[in-house]
């Protein structure tokens, strides 16, 4: 079984590498599964009503989200209605939806979690580990997908080396680079510290180029972050391979597709 996880899909050349690449990957590597990552696909905060029918509509099959889950405020009207939406698990205030959540596919279980990491938020978690051990002590599934949304590539690599034995994949997101560590850790559970995004490539992390110098780099205030609606598009993935049989995890294919305008 083949199952394919997309990288923060971020704004409206996002989307448009989505649509570029999504149907021929699936085909190419016969794909069965599909988890995106949605948190910034609406201008790139937060997920609308709109986006998230359009990530299914073109062959997603579950969403994750990260640390802008209730950036659109309709979200709370929509989150318990659709059936493909996994906001954080391990969130400190009320809100709707789940963290964890088991699909069917075939008859097999696969099970996809979203965590947020607890180092260098601007806001307080409940303690990840602590969080997903209460989901795996009575989960039954088949193949159990972890979306470890945080800044921390090392927080990333210890808490996939203290699940190594009860998960199949800890799949990092939210840096929107992609990282030259996948890998198959020693214990058989699928690792990489970031998948990376999809997006606009010539960018800085998805965001039009002199908005982010004039605000980081020049400190001017009264810049705001700006998305472009056109660009070179880039989509970055992973492609993980189960043994159809044991589930067990046998290969991680990073994707780092560039498409040019034109």
């Amino acid at each position: 079984m083949n199952i394919l996880f997309i990288g923060d899909i971020v704004g409206k050349v996002g989307r448009k590498a989505l649509i570029q690449n999504l149907h021929t990957i699936k085909n190419k590597y016969d794909i069965s599964f599909t988890v995106a990552n949605g948190e910034n696909i609406s201008n790139g905060k937060g997920i609308n009503r709109n986006h998230y029918d359009f990530l299914i509509k073109n062959g997603v099959d579950c969403v994750t989200l990260g640390n802008h889950y209730k950036d659109r405020d309709d979200i709370r009207n929509y989150i318990d209605k659709v059936d493909k939406l996994i906001r954080p698990l391990n969130l400190k205030d009320e809100f709707p939806g789940e963290g964890s959540k088991i699909f069917d596919v075939d008859g097999v279980k696969i099970r996809v979690s979203n965590l947020l990491g607890s180092a260098f938020l601007k806001f307080e978690v409940n303690d990840p580990y602590q969080e997903i051990s209460k989901v795996i002590e009575t989960d039954e599934s088949d193949i159990h997908i972890i979306d470890l949304h945080g800044e921390s590539t090392g927080e990333k690599k210890a808490l996939a080396y203290a699940l190594k034995n009860s998960v199949s994949a800890v799949l990092g997101t939210h840096t929107h680079v992609q990282t030259r560590d996948a890998q198959i850790l020693n214990s058989g559970a699928f690792f990489i510290s970031d998948v990376g995004m999809c997006g606009s490539y010539n960018s800085v992390l998805g965001t039009e180029i002199e908005s982010v110098v004039d605000k980081i780099i020049y400190h001017d205030e009264t810049k705001h972050f700006k998305y472009l609606d056109e660009d070179d598009t880039l989509f970055s993935a992973v492609v993980l391979k189960f043994d159809a049989l044991t589930f067990k995890p046998v290969e991680i294919i990073p994707l780092y597709l560039i498409n040019k305008k034109g």
